[in-house]
């Protein structure tokens, strides 16, 4: 293989000396490779990238003589279960599979491609459309959160625990690339539902995880200061407050972190300490907090319906 020519086969292939990874992107399911091939030494950098899923392909996957060959169960509670499959027995595993059973209306509507629509949601309009609405969710849409709380389900994932929350990593991660590193942490107090009731109270509550989510990463990945992004989600995708937490080279829409939706736990813990109230009426109370939410969300047809009532 000259120079000046690119390898042509599987041979040509082979003859690549790995010396080592120039970018890994998890967000593209990619990786930069630098190397030599041996043949000339000529140096060389490779790409891999996982191709897209076909959709086309979609009736196949799951067939009798399908596309998916072998899978491996990673977790099951309550309604929901992952598994990581693989095309073929002898391959690296190819996809994650996340199942939803029984799946409600709520879930469709979630996961349905939707035109995103930004909402200014006022005190009033929390009061009256949007508490109401988180209110009259029942206890069984978060029994799997209950589950990993009171101890039934995942607990040999855990990797910090105390009597105000635990840290465990997210269905999203794969486990093992660090650089998509993805925790979640779960706090006890059933009470907090969503980032407009916390208040200055919950100060030390936050302060905590920040720090042993920051401890927990530093003693078992090696992420030093500034390694991690802390966030917390409203509108959240449940209603149990819980924290995310990502490496900070992780970026994308995938992860929830836009302008809109994503609020950094640094943030919330400096509003909450300069907000001069330590009363019911807090900051997160007081203020107007704009969001995007799916036009099939459940909320809107609430929130249109109550704007139309109220022009």
């Amino acid at each position: 293989m000259s120079h000046s020519s690119s390898p042509k086969d599987l041979t040509d292939l082979r003859q690549f000396r790995f010396e080592r990874v120039l970018n890994e992107d998890p967000l593209t399911h990619s990786l930069a490779l630098l190397g030599r091939f041996e043949k000339d030494n000529t140096q060389a950098i490779i790409r891999i990238e996982k191709t897209a899923l076909d959709a086309a392909s979609a009736p196949h996957y799951f067939a009798e003589d399908g596309l998916i060959q072998k899978v491996q169960l990673e977790e099951s509670t309550d309604i929901y279960t992952w598994l990581f499959g693989w095309f073929g027995e002898a391959r690296e595993r190819d996809v994650k599979i996340n199942v939803i059973c029984p799946a409600t209306d709520t879930h469709i509507k979630k996961y349905t491609k939707q035109v995103q629509v930004m909402v200014r949601e006022t005190p009033d309009l929390y009061k009256n459309v949007v508490r109401p609405y988180i209110s009259a969710f029942p206890p069984s849409r978060t029994q799997w959160v209950e589950n990993i709380l009171t101890g039934k389900s995942e607990q040999s994932k855990i990797v910090y625990s105390d009597d105000e929350f635990l840290i465990l990593p997210d269905m999203k991660w794969d486990l093992k690339t660090l650089s998509s590193l993805y925790l979640v942490v779960l706090v006890q107090d059933r009470t907090i539902r969503s980032l407009r009731e916390l208040r200055r109270a919950h100060l030390p509550l936050l302060q905590s995880i920040r720090t042993q989510a920051a401890t927990i990463a530093s003693q078992k990945w090696g992420l030093g200061e500034g390694s991690l992004r802390m966030y917390v989600h409203y509108q959240p995708s449940y209603y149990h407050f819980h924290v995310h937490v990502v490496n900070a080279n992780y970026e994308g829409g995938v992860l929830g972190m836009t302008v809109g939706q994503a609020h950094l736990l640094d943030d919330i813990i400096s509003l909450l300490e300069i907000d001069p109230s330590d009363s019911e009426d807090g900051v997160f109370q007081r203020m107007t907090l704009t969001y995007s939410l799916g036009e099939r969300h459940g909320l809107m047809e609430l929130i249109q319906a109550y704007k139309s009532r109220n022009a």
